[in-house]
């Protein structure tokens, strides 16, 4: 799919830097990506962590102070000679705005270069097709941008989450596709809408490079991540890149068959989504449409709230298994469109087969991640800082 930012080759080693043999932008995203990483450090200690010299990481700086990305964060004295200048990423130093499509709804949010929002908006739409949201998704633009300070950074781009599967698959035809950018080429269509460079994802691997930089300070750059979003996703990362697939559509877990209440295999998201929750809640004569009112329903307490907590985290014992086994990821995060407590009592009720990824020195297997509307939108503008902080070279 031509609208695929894709590496041709892998980097020998995307964390080291080459002094001479590497281009100046793979450098540059090195020295960003260990300061985001680390917080601030000096020049040494970044020539020791990304394996270039300090005069390398000396001019790299100054490039990068010069455009605003980097500022001088203090200084720290070391065990001789004067105090090492410290520099960390400047937050205001750029800006990347993330939409997320949905068939009744857009969703956008601005981030700073740090990773914090700045700005969020959303807008329902009665069709998803490009023509009727070019000018929603333009508005929403401007409301953005007008949210930059004066004196700010420049806009890297956006990042757009759309519900996958890309292109026209056997899975074609589900209720969560959108119509009319099967055939299109999305990325193109959206930089022409929105007159911003654009990288275009599935909303489960945007939300993924969300929680990807929220895990950087904990060093954690391969992990899986479960999205509950119009159905259920998976992102994949694997040493701080997202794992595609071959068109793109890597990750779609909802319709893994696994074992049913009444015996034969039902999709996954029938156990593990928020249509399923939505579903088994109506079926008990609640109603629970947005997160909120499923927030309330667990608070109380509520019995039916309870069962589907029983089915989901059996559902999530079985695809945990294959996840683990067959990806061995530090850990699996959990996000989306769903109330935090409530993956929390799932999580708790999970069991763990053992399986490649349980040792005795192991991140956590399951953590909460952001649960907002907005997790995927965040997480397209992420993909865009991404591109910023992560070295993609080819040969």
């Amino acid at each position: 799919m031509p609208y695929r930012f894709r590496m041709t080759t892998a980097p020998d080693h995307p964390r080291r830097g080459a002094n001479a043999a590497r281009s100046r932008d793979h450098n540059r995203q090195l020295v960003l990506g260990q300061l985001h990483a680390g917080g601030a450090l000096g020049r040494a200690e970044i020539a020791r962590r990304s394996g270039l010299t300090t005069q390398a990481v000396s001019n790299i700086i100054a490039d990068l102070e010069a455009e605003g990305l980097l500022r001088p964060a203090g200084a720290a004295r070391g065990r001789r000679g004067l105090p090492a200048i410290q520099y960390a990423v400047n937050p205001a130093g750029a800006y990347a705005l993330g939409v997320e499509i949905r068939p009744a709804a857009l969703l956008a949010t601005l981030l700073d270069l740090g990773g914090g929002p700045v700005w969020q908006g959303r807008v329902a739409v009665e069709a998803a097709d490009p023509d009727a949201v070019a000018a929603p998704l333009r508005a929403l633009r401007d409301a953005a941008l007008s949210a930059v300070p004066p004196g700010g950074g420049r806009v890297l781009g956006a990042g757009v989450a759309m519900p996958g599967p890309f292109g026209r698959t056997a899975l074609s035809g589900q209720a969560t596709d959108l119509p009319g950018w099967q055939d299109a080429d999305p990325a193109a269509r959206l930089a022409d809408m929105l007159d911003l460079d654009v990288v275009v994802e599935n909303d489960a691997n945007a939300a993924a490079m969300a929680e990807r930089i929220a895990l950087a300070p904990e060093g954690i750059d391969t992990f899986a991540c479960l999205y509950f979003g119009t159905g259920l996703g998976l992102g994949i990362v694997q040493d701080g890149r997202l794992v595609l697939g071959a068109h793109g559509n890597a990750g779609e877990v909802g319709q893994i068959p696994i074992p049913g209440a009444a015996g034969g295999a039902v999709p996954l998201e029938h156990a593990l989504s928020r249509a399923s929750v939505e579903r088994h809640l109506r079926l008990s004569g609640r109603d629970a449409r947005e997160m909120d009112a499923v927030a309330a329903l667990h608070a109380r307490g509520d019995g039916a709230m309870r069962e589907w907590i029983a089915t989901a985290a059996a559902a999530l014992s079985h695809v945990l298994t294959l996840i683990e086994n067959m990806l061995d990821p530090r850990t699996v995060v959990l996000c989306g469109a769903m109330p935090a407590p409530v993956l929390r009592d799932v999580i708790a009720a999970t069991a763990l087969s053992p399986t490649v990824s349980r040792r005795p020195d192991a991140t956590a297997p399951l953590r909460v991640g952001t649960c907002s509307r907005m997790a995927a939108a965040r997480g397209g503008a992420a993909l865009m800082l991404s591109r910023a902080f992560t070295p993609a070279l080819a040969a």
